[in-house]
Formats: structure tokens, sequence, C-alpha cells
């Protein structure tokens, strides 16, 4: 299936329906009072999180979503039909925006919420609202209100609760295969992977994570070099990282040269990143000179992200004891997540 993060539609809502103009007719009943109805509501626009779709491929090729207009009010006081909605379904982590305006309209994180991106319009009052008793045979009614009309950029982030990090060909790839059941594209040239591959991964006892493999950055992937920046969407929902670096290829002059020019490209993208929990992976020490420059690494590396993992995705040396950190990393920054609500909580309740 081909993946697809970003596109943009134009939806237009329904128009409310026009009231009604009628008067009551019977037998013997010279003149009947007003009793046309009102119109019907148009239909809205609702966007949809739904669990099993994975990108959006489904909207790629749409141009316009439109709502069906509310029905025409009628007499004997009956409203019109309220338009059917027009339902988007979207996966779960998709962020829909209004284009002219950049009003962020909609972030589905849960499986089955809905949001309204563009709202029906009202349908128009028929002429029995406007009976009173200085004005008992109103001849007018009012028409239906126009719908919204938006153009919307939908863009999905991932999401993960881990985020594996690093340049081309540093072994993300393998490292998501060998944890999880993925099985992406491993190949020995740069820019393997060319979308962002998602991987349950089990630790301890009935517990796990989702880790995403996102495609390799470069240096200057904030001005497009390489496959650019715009897969680093997909790390700003994770919670912890893992920097995987590629031990063998470190430069012996500068071993940390690799790690700052990933972190440079984040910051660049959104400052936050830099704050997420890091875990600095060496990766391919199963090559003599990996094992070597790793120690390297290790003395260099400020302490704040000591210390370093050093395994080999290859032969899996060290991948189990990586797991099992990320997942207590995981369990402490949740662990902190829950103190923080509940102190938010708290000073909320009594300010």
């Amino acid at each position: 299936m081909k993946f697809i993060d970003e596109t943009k539609i134009r939806v237009v809502a329904g128009n409310g329906g026009p009231g009604c103009v009628s008067f009551y007719r019977a037998k013997f009943v010279r003149r009947g009072p007003p009793d046309g109805g009102n119109g019907g509501q148009g239909g809205d626009v609702v966007a949809e999180a739904d669990g099993q779709l994975t990108t959006l491929l489904d909207l790629r090729y749409r141009k316009e979503c439109k709502a069906s207009p509310g029905k025409r009010g009628a007499d004997a006081g009956c409203d019109g039909r309220r338009g059917d909605d027009y339902v988007i379904k979207v996966p779960v982590g998709t962020l829909i925006r209004d284009v002219a305006t950049g009003e962020l309209l909609a972030d589905m994180k849960i499986p089955g919420e809905r949001a309204v991106v563009a709202a029906g319009g009202r349908g128009g009052k028929g002429n029995a609202h406007f009976a009173s008793s200085t004005n008992r045979s109103p001849r007018y009614c009012q028409p239906g209100e126009p719908g919204e009309e938006r153009e919307l950029e939908i863009e999905l982030r991932l999401l993960a609760d881990v985020g594996i990090i690093g340049l081309p060909n540093a072994g993300k790839s393998t490292l998501i295969s060998v944890i999880s059941a993925v099985r992406p594209k491993i190949a020995d040239y740069p820019f393997t992977t060319l979308v962002p591959n998602l991987g349950v991964v089990g630790y301890g006892e009935g517990k796990s994570f989702v880790a995403a493999d996102i495609p390799g950055l470069i240096e200057g992937a904030h001005q497009g070099h390489g496959l650019g920046d715009k897969f680093l969407r997909h790390v700003m929902r994770t919670r912890v990282l893992v920097h995987l670096l590629d031990a063998a290829q470190l430069d012996e002059q500068d071993p940390l040269a690799a790690w700052k020019a990933i972190n440079r490209e984040m910051e660049l993208f959104d400052p936050e990143l830099i704050d997420k929990p890091q875990i600095v992976v060496a990766n391919k020490i199963d090559l003599p000179e990996g094992r070597e420059k790793a120690k390297l690494l290790s003395k260099k590396l400020p302490k704040a992200f000591r210390p370093v993992q050093v395994i080999s995705a290859a032969t899996t040396e060290g991948v189990q004891a990586l797991v099992y950190l990320i997942g207590r990393k995981l369990d402490e920054v949740r662990q902190q997540s829950e103190i923080d609500r509940d102190t938010a909580g708290a000073q909320e309740a009594n300010p």
C-alpha cells in the first residue's frame, strides 16, 4: 500500500433548506392560520478516526467532499428533513487544519473519535414562525443558510511510543525487524526506507510498546537535502527517542559528529524534540572497528545521555537488553506524565 501522510481536500457542508409559506385549509375554515414548516438543517462534513487505516491514500485523489442539503419545509407545520452528513474516515493520529486561517480543527487521537470540520447551514423559518398578534398571516419565510466551505490540510502523524532515528544505513530497519514482526526493506544503500514503519514490541510480562522506524535524515534535511525533514512530524508524538548510530562509520576525530547533526536537524524542525528522552545506541559492534569506536563514543558523549547502549542488530547482541531499557524508560515517562496530570488537576481545582 502506498503511504500518504499529507493531502488537501475541499469540503462543502450542506445548505439549509428553505422554509415554507402555507396556510391551513379545511372545510368550513375561511382563513386558516399560517402553518408553513421550517427547512431542515444542512448536513455536516464530519471527520472520523478509523483504527484500521494507516494512510491518507483514500483522500489523496478526492477533490471535494460534499454533504447533502436540508429539505424544504412543508405545510401542516412539517419541518424539512435534515441533510445527510458526509463522513471522512482518517487514520488515528491525523491533524486537520483550515488552509485559509491555519486553525487546527481536529486532532484525531482516539479510534472512533468524530469532529465536525464543516457545519451545515441552518434551515430557514417557515411563515408559521413569524405569526403574531399584529401579523396574523405572514406571507414570507426564510431561505436556508449556506453551509461552510473550507479547504482542509490533512496531516498524518503516526502514534508511536518510541521513534527510532538516525542517519541512513545506521541499521534502523534491521533493528525494528528484529524486535517486532515488521519486515521492512533492508539493503546496503542509503535511503532504503522511504516511509515510516510501525511495529509492536513486547517487553516484560504482558507489556508492549509501538516503535516507529523513521526514514534516515542527513545534515541539511531542513533545507530539503536527502528525503528532507517531512518525516520528523512522526517523531513529535513519541515519548522516547532511540538515536541509532553506525559505530563502524563514526569519525575518530569527532565521534559525536553524526549524533550532533541529527539533533541539530530536529531542533531546527521543532525545538521541543530535543527535550524528549533520548537513548543513544551504537550499532554494528559485530564489526571490530565498530566495537572500538563505540567505546570512544561513550567517552565523548555528554553525561546526560550516558551510558551508550551497544548492540548488533545483525547478530541481536545487546538487543534484548535495549528493549527492556526502552520499556523501563517508557514506564518512567508514563508515571511522570500521570504525576504532572494530577498536579495540574489539583492546581485547577484549588487555584
